[in-house]
Protein backbone atom coordinates (compact mmCIF):
# COMPACT_ATOMS: atom_id res chain seq x y z
CA UNK A 1 0.00 0.00 0.00
CA UNK A 2 1.27 3.48 -0.84
CA UNK A 3 2.29 5.57 2.16
CA UNK A 4 0.41 8.64 0.95
CA UNK A 5 -2.78 6.60 0.76
CA UNK A 6 -2.28 5.29 4.30
CA UNK A 7 -1.57 8.79 5.57
CA UNK A 8 -4.73 10.10 3.91
CA UNK A 9 -6.77 7.25 5.37
CA UNK A 10 -5.41 7.91 8.85
CA UNK A 11 -6.11 11.61 8.58
CA UNK A 12 -9.68 11.29 7.36
CA UNK A 13 -10.62 8.48 9.75
CA UNK A 14 -8.93 9.83 12.87
CA UNK A 15 -10.27 13.33 12.34
CA UNK A 16 -13.86 12.28 11.82
CA UNK A 17 -14.48 9.16 13.91
CA UNK A 18 -16.14 9.35 17.28
CA UNK A 19 -13.51 8.52 19.87
CA UNK A 20 -14.05 5.32 21.80
CA UNK A 21 -15.46 6.05 25.23
CA UNK A 22 -15.25 3.79 28.27
CA UNK A 23 -17.84 1.00 28.07
CA UNK A 24 -21.20 1.85 29.56
CA UNK A 25 -22.24 -0.26 32.53
CA UNK A 26 -25.65 -1.75 33.18
CA UNK A 27 -27.31 -1.45 36.56
CA UNK A 28 -25.90 -4.84 37.48
CA UNK A 29 -22.39 -3.51 36.98
CA UNK A 30 -21.80 -5.68 33.92
CA UNK A 31 -20.31 -4.15 30.81
CA UNK A 32 -22.95 -3.15 28.26
CA UNK A 33 -22.37 -3.14 24.53
CA UNK A 34 -23.41 0.03 22.74
CA UNK A 35 -23.75 0.00 18.97
CA UNK A 36 -22.58 2.71 16.64
CA UNK A 37 -26.15 3.96 16.33
CA UNK A 38 -26.58 4.15 20.10
CA UNK A 39 -23.40 6.20 20.39
CA UNK A 40 -24.47 8.42 17.51
CA UNK A 41 -27.77 9.09 19.28
CA UNK A 42 -25.99 9.68 22.59
CA UNK A 43 -23.94 12.35 20.84
CA UNK A 44 -27.08 14.11 19.63
CA UNK A 45 -26.38 13.03 16.03
CA UNK A 46 -23.62 15.63 15.92
CA UNK A 47 -21.80 14.04 12.92
CA UNK A 48 -25.00 14.51 10.88
CA UNK A 49 -25.68 18.12 11.86
CA UNK A 50 -26.45 20.36 8.91
CA UNK A 51 -26.37 17.44 6.49
CA UNK A 52 -29.02 16.01 4.20
CA UNK A 53 -28.79 12.36 5.17
CA UNK A 54 -29.42 9.10 3.35
CA UNK A 55 -29.08 5.71 5.01
CA UNK A 56 -28.21 2.27 3.67
CA UNK A 57 -29.99 -0.22 5.91
CA UNK A 58 -32.38 -3.14 6.15
CA UNK A 59 -34.50 -4.76 8.89
CA UNK A 60 -31.40 -5.28 11.08
CA UNK A 61 -31.00 -1.54 11.58
CA UNK A 62 -32.82 -1.56 14.91
CA UNK A 63 -32.41 -0.06 18.34
CA UNK A 64 -32.04 -2.09 21.52
CA UNK A 65 -35.83 -1.88 22.01
CA UNK A 66 -36.42 -3.13 18.43
CA UNK A 67 -37.43 0.14 16.80
CA UNK A 68 -36.11 0.67 13.31
CA UNK A 69 -33.51 3.40 13.15
CA UNK A 70 -35.12 4.93 10.06
CA UNK A 71 -38.31 5.48 12.04
CA UNK A 72 -36.29 6.91 14.94
CA UNK A 73 -34.24 9.25 12.73
CA UNK A 74 -37.25 10.36 10.71
CA UNK A 75 -39.06 11.40 13.89
CA UNK A 76 -36.09 13.34 15.28
CA UNK A 77 -35.90 17.04 14.28
CA UNK A 78 -32.13 17.03 14.76
CA UNK A 79 -31.68 14.83 11.68
CA UNK A 80 -32.57 15.81 8.11
CA UNK A 81 -33.21 12.31 6.76
CA UNK A 82 -33.96 12.50 3.03
CA UNK A 83 -33.61 8.96 1.61
CA UNK A 84 -33.22 5.26 2.32
CA UNK A 85 -31.11 2.88 0.22
CA UNK A 86 -32.05 -0.80 0.25
CA UNK A 87 -29.65 -3.74 -0.36
CA UNK A 88 -30.41 -7.33 -1.43
CA UNK A 89 -33.70 -8.47 0.16
CA UNK A 90 -34.74 -4.81 0.42
CA UNK A 91 -34.97 -2.15 3.10
CA UNK A 92 -37.95 -3.76 4.81
CA UNK A 93 -36.76 -7.29 3.95
CA UNK A 94 -39.60 -8.47 1.72
CA UNK A 95 -37.47 -10.07 -1.03
CA UNK A 96 -35.93 -13.55 -1.09
CA UNK A 97 -32.30 -14.36 -2.02
CA UNK A 98 -31.25 -12.71 -5.26
CA UNK A 99 -34.05 -10.14 -5.09
CA UNK A 100 -34.71 -6.58 -3.98
CA UNK A 101 -37.65 -4.22 -3.48
CA UNK A 102 -37.00 -1.70 -6.24
CA UNK A 103 -37.76 2.02 -6.02
CA UNK A 104 -40.76 3.06 -3.91
CA UNK A 105 -41.88 5.45 -1.17
CA UNK A 106 -41.82 3.92 2.31
CA UNK A 107 -45.42 3.83 3.62
CA UNK A 108 -44.34 4.35 7.25
CA UNK A 109 -42.26 7.49 6.72
CA UNK A 110 -42.98 8.68 3.18
CA UNK A 111 -39.25 8.63 2.48
CA UNK A 112 -38.05 7.63 -0.99
CA UNK A 113 -36.42 4.20 -0.98
CA UNK A 114 -33.78 3.56 -3.64
CA UNK A 115 -32.54 0.14 -4.72
CA UNK A 116 -28.77 -0.45 -4.51
CA UNK A 117 -28.81 -4.18 -5.29
CA UNK A 118 -26.41 -5.08 -8.12
CA UNK A 119 -25.63 -1.40 -8.70
CA UNK A 120 -22.07 -0.12 -8.39
CA UNK A 121 -19.72 2.56 -9.68
CA UNK A 122 -21.15 5.48 -11.60
CA UNK A 123 -24.73 4.10 -11.82
CA UNK A 124 -24.89 3.85 -8.01
CA UNK A 125 -23.24 7.27 -7.68
CA UNK A 126 -26.03 8.64 -9.87
CA UNK A 127 -28.57 7.20 -7.40
CA UNK A 128 -26.87 9.05 -4.54
CA UNK A 129 -26.78 12.26 -6.56
CA UNK A 130 -30.44 11.96 -7.56
CA UNK A 131 -31.43 11.45 -3.91
CA UNK A 132 -30.06 14.88 -3.00
CA UNK A 133 -28.20 13.72 0.11
CA UNK A 134 -24.88 15.07 1.39
CA UNK A 135 -23.99 12.17 3.69
CA UNK A 136 -24.54 8.45 3.24
CA UNK A 137 -24.86 6.41 6.46
CA UNK A 138 -24.46 2.61 6.56
CA UNK A 139 -26.01 0.47 9.32
CA UNK A 140 -26.56 -3.23 8.53
CA UNK A 141 -25.86 -6.32 10.62
CA UNK A 142 -23.27 -8.54 8.92
CA UNK A 143 -22.67 -12.25 9.67
CA UNK A 144 -18.92 -12.50 9.12
CA UNK A 145 -18.69 -14.33 5.77
CA UNK A 146 -17.09 -13.01 2.58
CA UNK A 147 -19.96 -14.15 0.41
CA UNK A 148 -22.68 -12.44 2.46
CA UNK A 149 -23.52 -9.60 0.12
CA UNK A 150 -24.08 -6.73 2.56
CA UNK A 151 -20.36 -6.11 2.97
CA UNK A 152 -20.10 -5.67 -0.81
CA UNK A 153 -23.05 -3.29 -0.69
CA UNK A 154 -20.88 -1.39 1.80
CA UNK A 155 -17.93 -1.51 -0.60
CA UNK A 156 -19.99 -0.46 -3.62
CA UNK A 157 -21.65 2.36 -1.69
CA UNK A 158 -18.30 3.66 -0.48
CA UNK A 159 -16.94 3.69 -4.02
CA UNK A 160 -20.11 5.34 -5.34
CA UNK A 161 -20.03 7.95 -2.56
CA UNK A 162 -16.50 8.80 -3.61
CA UNK A 163 -17.61 9.27 -7.21
CA UNK A 164 -20.57 11.36 -6.06
CA UNK A 165 -18.45 13.40 -3.61
CA UNK A 166 -20.52 12.39 -0.57
CA UNK A 167 -19.45 11.84 3.01
CA UNK A 168 -19.71 8.27 4.27
CA UNK A 169 -20.53 7.25 7.86
CA UNK A 170 -20.48 3.64 9.09
CA UNK A 171 -22.34 2.76 12.30
CA UNK A 172 -20.75 -0.35 13.75
CA UNK A 173 -22.38 -3.53 15.00
CA UNK A 174 -20.82 -6.72 16.38
CA UNK A 175 -19.59 -9.58 14.27
CA UNK A 176 -22.02 -12.21 15.59
CA UNK A 177 -19.52 -15.07 15.29
CA UNK A 178 -16.71 -13.10 17.00
CA UNK A 179 -13.78 -11.25 15.56
CA UNK A 180 -11.15 -13.66 16.85
CA UNK A 181 -9.52 -14.65 13.58
CA UNK A 182 -9.78 -14.69 9.82
CA UNK A 183 -10.37 -18.19 8.42
CA UNK A 184 -10.45 -19.87 5.04
CA UNK A 185 -9.24 -19.17 1.54
CA UNK A 186 -8.68 -15.63 0.25
CA UNK A 187 -10.46 -14.50 -2.90
CA UNK A 188 -8.40 -14.29 -6.09
CA UNK A 189 -9.34 -11.15 -7.98
CA UNK A 190 -10.14 -12.96 -11.24
CA UNK A 191 -13.04 -14.59 -9.37
CA UNK A 192 -14.53 -11.32 -8.15
CA UNK A 193 -18.35 -11.16 -8.12
CA UNK A 194 -21.01 -9.69 -5.84
CA UNK A 195 -20.29 -12.57 -3.41
CA UNK A 196 -16.69 -11.36 -3.21
CA UNK A 197 -15.41 -8.12 -4.69
CA UNK A 198 -11.92 -8.07 -3.17
CA UNK A 199 -9.30 -10.47 -1.71
CA UNK A 200 -10.42 -11.06 1.86
CA UNK A 201 -10.73 -14.35 3.76
CA UNK A 202 -13.86 -16.47 3.57
CA UNK A 203 -14.55 -15.79 7.28
CA UNK A 204 -13.07 -12.31 7.69
CA UNK A 205 -13.36 -11.91 11.47
CA UNK A 206 -14.06 -8.17 11.25
CA UNK A 207 -16.88 -5.73 11.97
CA UNK A 208 -18.38 -3.59 9.23
CA UNK A 209 -16.51 -0.49 10.46
CA UNK A 210 -13.24 -2.40 10.37
CA UNK A 211 -14.05 -3.64 6.87
CA UNK A 212 -14.84 -0.08 5.79
CA UNK A 213 -11.40 0.99 6.99
CA UNK A 214 -9.83 -1.95 5.16
CA UNK A 215 -11.71 -1.16 1.95
CA UNK A 216 -10.74 2.50 2.18
CA UNK A 217 -7.10 1.75 2.84
CA UNK A 218 -6.52 -1.14 0.45
CA UNK A 219 -9.13 -1.52 -2.26
CA UNK A 220 -11.06 1.60 -3.25
CA UNK A 221 -9.83 3.47 -6.32
CA UNK A 222 -9.20 6.37 -3.93
CA UNK A 223 -10.29 6.85 -0.30
CA UNK A 224 -13.74 8.24 0.47
CA UNK A 225 -14.17 10.74 3.35
CA UNK A 226 -14.97 8.10 5.97
CA UNK A 227 -16.33 8.34 9.50
CA UNK A 228 -16.69 5.25 11.67
CA UNK A 229 -18.85 5.38 14.77
CA UNK A 230 -17.48 2.56 16.87
CA UNK A 231 -19.13 0.36 19.46
CA UNK A 232 -18.18 0.31 23.10
CA UNK A 233 -18.33 -2.73 25.33
CA UNK A 234 -17.60 -5.32 22.62
CA UNK A 235 -14.71 -7.77 22.77
CA UNK A 236 -13.45 -9.78 19.81
CA UNK A 237 -14.05 -13.08 21.61
CA UNK A 238 -17.77 -12.46 22.17
CA UNK A 239 -20.64 -14.12 20.35
CA UNK A 240 -23.87 -12.32 19.55
CA UNK A 241 -25.88 -13.68 22.47
CA UNK A 242 -23.69 -11.74 24.89
CA UNK A 243 -24.60 -8.42 23.25
CA UNK A 244 -28.05 -7.91 24.76
CA UNK A 245 -29.26 -6.87 21.31
CA UNK A 246 -32.30 -8.34 19.56
CA UNK A 247 -31.48 -10.67 16.67
CA UNK A 248 -33.26 -9.64 13.50
CA UNK A 249 -32.71 -12.06 10.60
CA UNK A 250 -30.40 -10.18 8.19
CA UNK A 251 -31.89 -12.22 5.35
CA UNK A 252 -34.73 -14.75 5.08
CA UNK A 253 -32.38 -17.74 5.42
CA UNK A 254 -30.40 -16.39 8.39
CA UNK A 255 -33.00 -16.92 11.12
CA UNK A 256 -30.72 -17.21 14.17
CA UNK A 257 -27.15 -16.53 15.31
CA UNK A 258 -26.68 -20.32 15.16
CA UNK A 259 -27.16 -20.06 11.39
CA UNK A 260 -24.46 -17.41 11.19
CA UNK A 261 -22.11 -19.64 13.20
CA UNK A 262 -22.03 -22.34 10.50
CA UNK A 263 -22.76 -20.22 7.43
CA UNK A 264 -19.20 -19.35 6.40
CA UNK A 265 -18.56 -23.07 5.92
CA UNK A 266 -21.82 -24.68 4.88
CA UNK A 267 -22.83 -22.00 2.39
CA UNK A 268 -20.30 -23.79 0.15
CA UNK A 269 -23.03 -26.34 -0.51
CA UNK A 270 -24.70 -23.70 -2.68
CA UNK A 271 -21.98 -24.68 -5.14
CA UNK A 272 -23.10 -28.34 -5.21
CA UNK A 273 -26.18 -30.33 -6.19
CA UNK A 274 -26.94 -30.96 -2.49
CA UNK A 275 -29.43 -28.88 -0.54
CA UNK A 276 -27.92 -26.31 1.81
CA UNK A 277 -31.11 -26.42 3.87
CA UNK A 278 -32.99 -23.55 2.24
CA UNK A 279 -36.69 -24.19 2.64
CA UNK A 280 -36.24 -25.68 6.13
CA UNK A 281 -36.29 -24.15 9.60
CA UNK A 282 -32.54 -24.84 9.88
CA UNK A 283 -30.94 -23.49 6.70
CA UNK A 284 -27.18 -24.16 6.48
CA UNK A 285 -27.42 -26.49 9.48
CA UNK A 286 -29.27 -29.15 7.46
CA UNK A 287 -27.58 -30.46 4.31
CA UNK A 288 -28.61 -33.30 2.04
CA UNK A 289 -29.88 -34.83 -1.19
CA UNK A 290 -31.88 -37.75 -2.52
CA UNK A 291 -29.90 -40.93 -1.99
CA UNK A 292 -27.85 -39.72 0.99
CA UNK A 293 -28.00 -41.93 4.07
CA UNK A 294 -26.35 -42.31 7.47
CA UNK A 295 -22.91 -43.05 6.04
CA UNK A 296 -22.29 -39.31 5.57
CA UNK A 297 -22.84 -38.40 9.22
CA UNK A 298 -20.70 -41.38 10.26
CA UNK A 299 -17.84 -40.37 7.96
CA UNK A 300 -17.95 -36.77 9.18
CA UNK A 301 -18.00 -37.83 12.85
CA UNK A 302 -15.02 -40.12 12.27
CA UNK A 303 -12.91 -37.03 11.51
CA UNK A 304 -13.21 -35.84 15.12
CA UNK A 305 -13.61 -32.19 14.13
CA UNK A 306 -13.41 -29.88 17.16
CA UNK A 307 -16.60 -28.52 18.66
CA UNK A 308 -19.11 -30.23 16.38
CA UNK A 309 -21.04 -33.45 15.86
CA UNK A 310 -23.18 -34.60 12.95
CA UNK A 311 -26.55 -36.33 13.08
CA UNK A 312 -28.14 -38.40 10.33
CA UNK A 313 -31.15 -36.34 9.28
CA UNK A 314 -34.09 -36.48 6.87
CA UNK A 315 -36.06 -33.43 5.77
CA UNK A 316 -38.29 -32.05 3.01
CA UNK A 317 -37.45 -28.50 1.83
CA UNK A 318 -40.49 -26.33 1.15
CA UNK A 319 -38.63 -24.40 -1.57
CA UNK A 320 -35.29 -24.32 -3.37
CA UNK A 321 -33.45 -27.60 -4.10
CA UNK A 322 -35.55 -30.78 -3.70
CA UNK A 323 -38.70 -28.79 -2.97
CA UNK A 324 -41.35 -31.06 -1.47
CA UNK A 325 -39.12 -34.15 -1.54
CA UNK A 326 -37.89 -36.04 1.50
CA UNK A 327 -34.11 -36.23 1.36
CA UNK A 328 -31.34 -37.58 3.56
CA UNK A 329 -28.30 -35.85 4.94
CA UNK A 330 -26.82 -34.40 8.10
CA UNK A 331 -27.67 -31.88 10.75
CA UNK A 332 -24.76 -29.96 12.26
CA UNK A 333 -24.71 -29.71 16.06
CA UNK A 334 -22.10 -27.29 17.44
CA UNK A 335 -21.40 -28.16 21.08
CA UNK A 336 -18.30 -25.99 21.62
CA UNK A 337 -18.50 -22.87 19.50
CA UNK A 338 -15.18 -21.52 20.76
CA UNK A 339 -13.40 -24.59 19.34
CA UNK A 340 -15.57 -24.87 16.21
CA UNK A 341 -13.97 -23.92 12.86
CA UNK A 342 -16.79 -23.36 10.36
CA UNK A 343 -14.63 -23.25 7.23
CA UNK A 344 -12.67 -26.43 8.00
CA UNK A 345 -15.99 -28.08 8.85
CA UNK A 346 -17.51 -27.00 5.53
CA UNK A 347 -14.54 -28.45 3.66
CA UNK A 348 -14.72 -31.69 5.64
CA UNK A 349 -18.39 -32.06 4.77
CA UNK A 350 -17.65 -31.53 1.07
CA UNK A 351 -14.83 -34.09 1.16
CA UNK A 352 -16.92 -36.72 2.96
CA UNK A 353 -20.02 -36.07 0.85
CA UNK A 354 -18.01 -36.76 -2.28
CA UNK A 355 -16.60 -39.93 -0.71
CA UNK A 356 -19.90 -41.51 0.38
CA UNK A 357 -22.47 -40.10 -2.07
CA UNK A 358 -22.07 -41.28 -5.64
CA UNK A 359 -24.43 -38.60 -6.90
CA UNK A 360 -22.29 -35.72 -5.61
CA UNK A 361 -21.66 -33.01 -8.21
CA UNK A 362 -20.58 -29.40 -8.40
CA UNK A 363 -22.99 -26.90 -9.89
CA UNK A 364 -22.41 -26.71 -13.63
CA UNK A 365 -21.49 -23.02 -13.46
CA UNK A 366 -18.67 -23.76 -10.96
CA UNK A 367 -20.32 -21.48 -8.42
CA UNK A 368 -18.10 -23.15 -5.84
CA UNK A 369 -15.15 -21.24 -7.31
CA UNK A 370 -16.94 -17.93 -6.74
CA UNK A 371 -17.68 -18.91 -3.13
CA UNK A 372 -14.18 -20.16 -2.28
CA UNK A 373 -12.49 -17.49 -4.38
CA UNK A 374 -10.48 -19.69 -6.77
CA UNK A 375 -10.39 -23.12 -8.40
CA UNK A 376 -8.12 -24.50 -5.67
CA UNK A 377 -10.72 -26.05 -3.37
CA UNK A 378 -12.73 -27.67 -6.15
CA UNK A 379 -9.73 -29.12 -7.95
CA UNK A 380 -8.14 -30.40 -4.74
CA UNK A 381 -11.33 -32.21 -3.68
CA UNK A 382 -11.77 -33.62 -7.19
CA UNK A 383 -8.21 -34.93 -6.99
CA UNK A 384 -9.06 -36.84 -3.81
CA UNK A 385 -7.38 -34.52 -1.29
CA UNK A 386 -8.37 -34.92 2.35
CA UNK A 387 -9.54 -32.07 4.55
CA UNK A 388 -6.11 -31.22 5.97
CA UNK A 389 -4.58 -31.03 2.49
CA UNK A 390 -7.30 -28.72 1.20
CA UNK A 391 -7.00 -26.44 4.23
CA UNK A 392 -3.20 -26.37 3.97
CA UNK A 393 -3.51 -25.05 0.45
CA UNK A 394 -4.64 -21.58 1.52
CA UNK A 395 -2.50 -20.98 4.62
CA UNK A 396 0.09 -18.72 2.98
CA UNK A 397 -2.46 -16.35 1.45
CA UNK A 398 -4.49 -16.39 4.67
CA UNK A 399 -1.41 -15.42 6.69
CA UNK A 400 -0.80 -12.50 4.31
CA UNK A 401 -4.41 -11.33 4.67
CA UNK A 402 -4.21 -11.56 8.45
CA UNK A 403 -1.22 -9.21 8.45
CA UNK A 404 -3.12 -6.63 6.40
CA UNK A 405 -6.29 -7.09 8.48
CA UNK A 406 -4.44 -6.36 11.70
CA UNK A 407 -3.84 -2.73 10.67
CA UNK A 408 -7.56 -1.96 10.52
CA UNK A 409 -8.90 -3.56 13.69
CA UNK A 410 -10.67 -1.28 16.16
CA UNK A 411 -11.28 -3.62 19.09
CA UNK A 412 -9.30 -6.05 21.21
Amino acid sequence: MRLSRRALLAATTAATSLAAAPPAAAASGRRRLRTGFERLADDGYAPLAGQRVGIVTNPTGVTRDARHIVDVLHADPRVDLRAVFGPEHGFRGTAQAGGSEGRYDDPATGLPVYDTYLKSGRPLADVFIASGVDTVVFDIQDVGARFYTYIWTLYDCMEAARFAEKRFVVLDRPNPVTGRAALGPVLHREFATFVGRQPIAQAHGMTVAELARLFNGEFLTAPVPLETVTMTGWKRTEFYDTSGLPWVPPSPNMPTPDTALVYSGTCLFEGTNLSEGRGTTRPFELLGAEGVDGRWAAAANDLGLPGVRFREAYFAPTFSKFQGKTIGGVQIHVHDRAAFDPVRTGIALLVTAKQVFGGFAWRSDNWIDKLTGSTAVRTAIDAGADTDTVVAGWQDELAAFRRVRERYLLYR
